[in-house]
């Protein structure tokens, strides 16, 4: 196998389209990150996948900061600890239920809590773990014209530092299966193709354009990877990726 970098950042997002929680260890499921999009909120007048609510609509929901407490059962996920833009403390209830629809509007909306017999349906997007290289974000700046670019931006569940050697390109991981750790296996699946969301500055909201514009001109609308889970396990910051068979 060779060895193509380690991993330096791990982020869950325990609700959809929310701001997430970095992780120094974490189990992988089968269907990413443990507890990953276990909460969601949709819309009741919708069907399918256009039925989750997203920051695409409300721009907002990405101020408000998601975390799981340490308990949980067997059965059900541990129980969500949200930090609203004003610094409020909310649990996954009707409190934080009228928070959110007060920023959708007429639309009435309701909240998914998933089971953990229930992976399959968690609101994940594509496929299960969305990758992103310090290679891919200092290219980016480059384009940009900038000294850096908030990871953040773009909602990966894992930051790879890229050795000396290496992959140039994220896209350059495709079709590769990557060893992380003792146990876990990843198979790169497809690129990720971009949307308005990266435009959003994290903390404020803000809008910045010319993001999205440099990614559509120069990257073909591409930035990052997803990756399907071949082998569960466990990971932390730190641990060295290799690609192998």
């Amino acid at each position: 196998m060779n060895l193509i970098g380690r991993v330096t950042r791990l982020v869950r997002y325990p609700v959809k389209s929310m701001a997430g929680e970095s992780l120094e260890q974490t189990a992988v499921e089968p269907y990413g990150l443990y507890g990953d999009r276990s909460h969601a909120f949709v819309d009741e007048t919708k069907e399918g996948w256009d039925r989750y609510v997203t920051a695409r609509r409300i721009p907002s929901l990405l101020r408000y900061r998601a975390s799981l407490l340490p308990s949980g059962s067997g059965e059900e996920f541990p129980e969500v600890r949200i930090e609203a833009p004003d610094g409020r403390l909310l649990a996954w209830d009707e409190e934080l239920r009228r928070d959110v629809q007060s920023l959708a509007g007429t639309r009435p909306l309701s909240m998914i809590r998933w089971r953990q017999d229930e992976q399959g349906l968690l609101a994940v997007d594509s496929a299960a773990i969305l990758i992103v290289t310090d290679r891919g974000l200092r290219r980016l700046a480059e384009l940009l014209g900038r000294d850096r670019i908030d990871p953040r931006r773009f909602r990966a569940n894992v930051l790879l530092a890229i050795e000396e050697g290496g992959p140039d390109d994220d896209t350059a991981l495709l079709g590769k299966r990557l060893h992380i750790g003792e146990h876990v296996v990843l198979d790169v699946r497809e690129a990720c193709e971009r949307c308005s969301m990266i435009t959003l500055d994290p903390d404020s909201g803000d809008r910045d354009v010319s993001i999205l514009r440099t990614v559509n001109e120069k990257l073909g609308l591409i930035f990052g990877v997803y990756a399907s889970v071949i082998d569960c396990g466990s990971v932390r910051v730190g641990d060295s990726v290799f690609i192998g068979e």
